[in-house]
């Protein structure tokens, strides 16, 4: 189990937000979190600690300086996501990121596009491509959801779907928005099934707030994946130690 840092920009700022409060109206967005440091400050602690496949995401438009700035400081050490489509993936490779994250553009008016998938890994390669199956729950399952997170497509996840999709991708990242951003613990349902259906490198995010936290999350997924650490960080306002999560994950 590898510990992958984040970087989400908001506006410009490395910010840690409530997921579901994502919105065009920044002033009803709940911020856990707003930085003074630059996103180049810690690209470089994390290329300093030697992590790598960590995420940079762009929440919305305006953040493509800062996440270049950040890719530039850390090249080929960290993925990007946010707006990303195939006529642009490969302008942010060129840029410095080792992957390039999709949903949206993926999974568009809630469905699935594979005219799209396909047209984006003819582009860059599905060695380069993360698809983020950012998920909620809904009558027992979980469904990708898009567009800032508020709309559920038809795409559920399970075995059969996942499968399908390893084909097309090098990597998954699966925020489980359902307590993204809230430090209420990691969502022990969906990472039990998703242990279960993935067989390629996979990184899970959403909810994890302490190391007992993380010794859960490697019970349950046996060691199969990887976990992200966002708002309950003392890097990002929280109080958990970044330096005790690195030498715990390692």
């Amino acid at each position: 189990m590898k510990f992958r840092p984040c970087i989400d920009l908001h506006q410009g700022k490395v910010k840690q937000i409530v997921g579901e409060t994502l919105q065009e109206d920044h002033n009803l967005v709940v911020e856990n979190f707003v930085s003074e440091y630059t996103p180049s400050y810690y690209a470089e602690r994390f290329k300093q600690d030697g992590l790598t496949g960590g995420h940079v995401i762009m929440l919305g438009a305006g953040n493509e300086g800062a996440a270049e700035e950040a890719l530039q400081a850390y090249p080929g050490g960290l993925q990007i996501g946010g707006g990303i489509k195939a006529d642009n993936a490969a302008g942010w490779l060129e840029h410095g990121a080792s992957h390039v994250i999709v949903t949206s553009y993926v999974f568009q008016d809630g469905q699935l596009r594979m005219d799209h998938l396909d047209q984006i890994v003819s582009e860059i390669g599905r060695e380069k491509l993360v698809i983020d199956l950012s998920c909620k729950q809904k009558d027992g399952s979980w469904y990708v959801v898009t567009n800032q997170w508020r709309t559920f497509s038809d795409f559920e996840l399970n075995q059969d779907n996942i499968r399908m999709l390893e084909q097309y991708c090098d990597e998954f990242l699966v925020h489980a928005v359902d307590v993204e951003g809230k430090r209420t613990g990691i969502l022990e349902p969906l990472v039990t099934k998703l242990a279960e259906w993935v067989t390629i490198p996979t990184t899970y995010a959403g909810g994890a707030r302490s190391l007992e936290d993380l010794a859960r999350f490697r019970e349950l997924a046996g060691g199969k994946m990887d976990i992200t650490v966002g708002s309950a960080l003392d890097l990002f306002g929280g109080s958990l130690s970044y330096k005790e999560v690195l030498s715990y994950c390692r």
